[in-house]
């Protein structure tokens, strides 16, 4: 499908963070969208209302669970494209119910494959992966500078963590995650579908509603607005690259545009270097910006996380020449006056700068 074809764009988990952001980018630029969603989360239907109060025409609504072929079939049947996004995403949940994550994350995008396969349209499928799938990097060699993790290597260092890095699967999100990975990319070695995934760092932005266990950096700052205990698992040094979701939706974008010609290919999508950032310093970032202390606490790691994770972005911005991220700074300052406007009435304003 190219852009210009009519056919509705399906996105699953539509109405989750990512989802609906990437829907309500598609209806701006005038495509009908078919979203499909369980409403599981707390918080999506507010973005469902919201994506309907903003393009009620052009987005049609099927609750319902990616794990239901006949469902996925349906809809996939009618789509020109397909954003892969609905999934189980919390590694927590998985170490808890390992047999719903891989039937929500494996099952699932098997659904949405073979759906596509048996269409005969050959829709592209882009699947929204996880840097999960390299596992807890624990062979990096790291050392702790001004309170965050930084490699040794200069190469990484420089550039962050690219494809080239084996495939290690850690936890059973990890092994979900990265076998619907690794299938959506041999389908279009074996069938010839058009597809592509991104390994995504931590996205944060508007229309967030993070939980301690899923979408970090929201619930950081919903704990400081509410003057709640934030917990760290570890010591607070692991770095991340975070990505404000509107430069994650320009990339998935791209690679639909160019999908014929970067189908078969997977890219690591983060921040990079200069969107790296320790917990610990990210919490000092807010503190300074509230001018009130946070109510910081600590716990045991949890399993599979990596002390260190920037993605090299290389590889993508190459593809499709994306622009610079957005200054995390000026990202997190942007969550917080939404996150502050979405609580108004409850909490006097803060000023926020970045």
């Amino acid at each position: 499908m190219s852009i210009d074809d009519p056919r509705p764009v399906l996105v699953t988990g539509g109405a989750g963070f990512i989802g609906c952001n990437l829907a309500d980018r598609l209806s701006s630029e005038g495509h009908d969208v078919l979203v499909l969603d369980a409403l599981r989360r707390p918080g999506v239907q507010r973005n469902l209302d919201w994506l309907l109060d903003r393009h009620s025409g052009r987005i049609h609504v099927t609750v319902g669970d990616v794990r239901d072929d006949t469902v996925v079939s349906g809809l996939v049947r009618q789509a020109g494209a397909v954003f892969h996004m609905a999934a189980q995403v919390a590694v927590t949940t998985s170490m808890t119910d390992p047999r719903e994550d891989f039937e929500i994350n494996l099952r699932g995008t098997m659904n949405v494959l073979e759906a596509a396969r048996q269409s005969g349209s050959r829709p592209p499928v882009i699947f929204a992966s996880t840097n999960k799938v390299y596992g807890d990097l624990g062979d990096v060699p790291l050392a702790l500078t001004n309170g965050a993790y930084q490699p040794t290597d200069s190469a990484i260092k420089a550039h962050g963590i690219g494809e080239a890095r084996p495939l290690d699967f850690h936890t059973p999100y990890g092994c979900s995650k990265g076998g619907a990975d690794q299938y959506v990319l041999d389908y279009a070695r074996s069938y010839d579908l058009p597809t592509a995934v991104l390994r995504m760092s931590c996205i944060y932005g508007e229309r967030q509603m993070g939980t301690e266990d899923q979408g970090w950096v929201a619930h950081f700052l919903i704990q400081a607005l509410e003057g709640a205990p934030i917990t760290l698992y570890g010591d607070g040094h692991q770095v991340r690259d975070i990505l404000n979701v509107s430069d994650a939706v320009d990339a998935y974008m791209g690679i639909w545009k160019n999908i014929e010609r970067l189908s078969g290919r997977a890219y690591n999508l983060g921040g990079g270097p200069d969107n790296a950032v320790s917990l610990r310093q990210l919490l000092g970032h807010v503190e300074d910006v509230l001018d009130a202390p946070l109510d910081v606490r600590f716990s045991d790691w949890r399993a599979g996380d990596q002390r260190y994770f920037v993605a090299d972005r290389r590889a993508i911005d190459e593809a499709i020449g994306l622009r610079s991220p957005i200054p995390w700074k000026q990202g997190v300052a942007a969550l917080l006056q939404w996150l502050q406007t979405e609580r108004a009435g409850s909490h006097a304003p803060v000023t926020v700068q970045a």
